[in-house]
C-alpha cells in the first residue's frame, strides 16, 4: 500500500462547558472526541463520524476549520 500526500481535511474542537448535569451520552461524546476538561483542544479528521459526534455536543464546544 503506497501512502498518499494527500493532506487530509482536519477540525478543531474546544470544550467551552462542563458536562455535569448533561446527559451520560453527551460526557461519553466528548470522551470519545478526546475532550475531558475545559478548554482543552483536539485537532481530529474531518470525518462523517466525527461531525455527527460533533453535532451532538455542539452546545459544550466551540468549532474551528
Amino acid at each position: 500500500m503506497a501512502k498518499s500526500n494527500e493532506q487530509t481535511a482536519t477540525v478543531t474542537v474546544t470544550q467551552m462547558k462542563s458536562p455535569i448535569g448533561r446527559k451520560p451520552g453527551q460526557r461519553e461524546t466528548l470522551v470519545g472526541l478526546g475532550l475531558n476538561k475545559m478548554h482543552k483542544t483536539r485537532t481530529l479528521e474531518d470525518t462523517p463520524a466525527v461531525r455527527g459526534m460533533i453535532d451532538k455536543v455542539k452546545h459544550l464546544i466551540r468549532v474551528e476549520g
